[in-house]
């Protein structure tokens, strides 16, 4: 069952919040998000991070857009770790903002502004 409620929290101190980092050159961005990279998370196949997603919402613009998605199927050895890169072009500014979910606590959120 997918739970209702998006959480968030600190990522220092909350293995299940997305880290997301992004390096800009020009109008291409290159965004990595991670899940667990203080506190690493179990990837089990009682506990693991099944999917991470990416959007931007553009400033001023009326909805988010998809940047992407990554599922992770793999979870025994070897472990697949909860780790993305996406890749896209912009010249707006904006928010980046990531969305995980595991398998048992549910989704999770975090964003950053973007420059």
């Amino acid at each position: 069952m997918i739970s209702k409620t998006i959480k968030s929290g600190d990522w220092k101190g909350e293995k299940h919040v997305p880290v997301i980092e992004y390096r800009k050159e020009g109008e291409m961005i290159e965004v990595e998000v991670a899940v667990g990279k203080e506190i690493p998370h179990p990837n089990t196949p009682e506990h693991h991070i099944a999917w991470i997603e990416l959007y931007f919402h553009p400033e001023g613009g009326a909805f988010p857009i998809m940047v992407g998605r990554v599922a992770f199927t793999n979870h025994s050895d070897p472990l697949t770790e909860p780790r993305a890169k996406f890749y896209f072009k912009t010249g707006k500014k904006g928010k980046l903002h990531a969305l995980s979910y595991c398998n048992i606590h549910g989704l999770w959120e975090n964003e950053v502004e973007f420059e």
